[in-house]
């Protein structure tokens, strides 16, 4: 559920900056300027268009260290019980016939 949350964060993400990028640079050679401006605005585009997919990314990164913590914590958890359901049969199956399991 969260991978696919993820997945649709980081499409939805990188449509917005692919639609900001090609908006600008449609708007920059479409405007009537000179061309050392036309490269300016250009150079000033990429360098914010730049920022947001770092911060972006930054995100993304965040979230997904949040997600590997959680499987991790789960994971561990998930080995724990099975070592105390492993412990529980096997003191069961070595305890003698008449004889009451010792508890932990």
């Amino acid at each position: 559920m969260a991978d696919n949350r993820n997945s649709c964060f980081v499409e939805a993400t990188l449509s917005f900056l692919i639609g900001t990028a090609t908006g600008f640079v449609l708007g920059v050679l479409f405007a009537p300027a000179s061309g050392e401006e036309t490269r300016k605005k250009i150079h000033e585009g990429a360098v914010k268009t730049g920022e947001k997919a770092k911060e972006s990314y930054e995100k993304i990164t965040r979230e997904a260290e949040k997600g590997i913590k959680v499987v991790k914590e789960k994971t561990a958890e998930g080995i724990d019980t099975i070592k105390d359901f492993v412990e529980k049969k096997k003191t069961e199956l070595l305890k003698k016939p008449g004889e009451e399991p010792t508890k932990k």
